[in-house]
C-alpha cells in the first residue's frame, strides 16, 4: 500500500506523494468548525469534532473504493452570537467569505473539483451558501455542503422517542457525540439553574430575539442572555452510547454522500 494510500489527511501526505494522488481526481473533505461556547458543560471546540468525524468519513470512503482526502479544519466560523463569552474566537462574515473562497481556489487550481465541505457550524451556512453559489455561477461546478450537526440531530432524532426538548444549543446533539468521542472535555455536571434575563423589559426568547406579548421580535441578544432550557432534560438523557451510534450513522450516511460526488460528473 502506497503513503497516499493510507494516509488520508493532507497534512499528513508530501507534495510528490499527494500529486501522485491528485492524477486519480479523490474527493476532498473539508471541515469548518467554531470555537465558541457550547454551555458550562460542553467544550468550545467543536471543530475538533468536525475534524475526527472527517477523518472517519475519510476513511471509510476510502476502504469503500472512493479515494478521498481530509483538507486541514477550519476552526474558526462566522461571528454570531458568542463573541459575550470568554475564548470565543470567531471571523465577521466577510473574512470567513475571504477565507473560503481562497482555500477552494487552493484545490480547484490544481483540477480538484471533487470537494464536499463538512460543516460544523450554523453560522456558516449563508456565506457556505454564497461563495459556493458564485463558484457554480463562474466555473459550473457544484461544491455541496454536508452539514454535520444538522444530519447529525436527524439521525438523533430516529433514535429516541422522548421530544424534540433535548435539542437545542449547548444540548442534542452535541452532547452525546462530545460524550462518545471526547468524553474527557466534557464537564461532569450541567452547571447552574437556568436564568431567564429580560431587554426593554422584555424576557428573552432566544438567538437575537425578545417576546413581545407572545410576538417574536428581533434584538442584539447575544448566547450570555438566552435561555438554556434544552440544557438540563439533554444532560439527563445524554449517553456515550447514543453519540457512538449516531456517529456511526452519521460517518456511514458522509461516505454514502462522497460515493455519490465522485460518481455524479453533472
Amino acid at each position: 500500500m502506497t503513503e497516499s494510500q493510507h494516509r488520508v489527511r493532507l497534512g499528513d501526505l508530501t507534495v510528490s506523494a499527494f500529486s501522485n494522488a491528485v492524477e486519480i481526481r479523490p474527493v476532498i473533505l473539508l471541515p469548518l468548525g467554531s470555537h465558541e461556547d457550547h454551555g458550562p458543560h460542553q467544550p468550545m471546540g467543536d471543530y475538533i469534532l468536525a475534524d475526527v468525524l472527517a477523518e472517519r468519513i475519510a476513511r471509510r470512503a476510502t476502504e469503500a473504493g472512493t479515494a478521498t482526502f481530509v483538507a486541514p479544519c477550519l476552526p474558526f466560523g462566522v461571528a454570531d452570537y458568542f463573541s459575550a463569552s470568554p475564548g470565543g474566537l470567531a471571523l465577521t462574515a466577510g473574512h470567513f467569505r475571504g477565507v473560503l473562497s481562497d482555500l477552494l481556489d487552493g484545490l480547484l487550481r490544481h483540477g480538484l473539483d471533487k470537494i464536499v465541505i463538512l460543516n460544523g457550524h450554523g453560522g456558516n451556512v449563508p456565506v457556505i451558501h454564497d461563495v459556493t453559489l458564485e463558484i457554480k455561477r463562474t466555473r459550473g461546478l457544484v461544491i455541496p455542503s454536508f452539514y454535520l450537526w444538522k444530519i447529525a440531530r436527524q439521525l438523533m432524532e430516529r433514535r429516541i422517542s422522548d421530544g424534540r426538548e433535548r435539542f437545542g444549543h449547548g444540548a442534542e446533539p452535541l452532547l452525546s457525540l462530545n460524550l462518545a468521542l471526547r468524553g474527557e472535555a466534557v464537564s461532569p455536571e450541567a452547571g447552574e439553574a437556568e436564568q431567564y434575563p429580560r431587554m426593554l423589559g422584555l424576557p428573552v426568547s432566544g438567538f437575537g430575539t425578545l417576546d413581545f406579548e407572545g410576538l417574536t421580535v428581533e434584538a442584539p441578544v447575544e448566547f450570555d442572555m438566552v435561555p438554556r432550557d434544552a440544557i438540563a432534560p439533554a444532560w439527563a438523557a445524554g449517553s456515550a452510547a447514543l453519540g457512538e451510534d449516531v456517529a456511526e450513522a452519521l460517518v456511514a450516511a458522509g461516505a454514502r454522500f462522497v460515493a455519490q460526488v465522485s460518481t455524479d460528473v453533472g
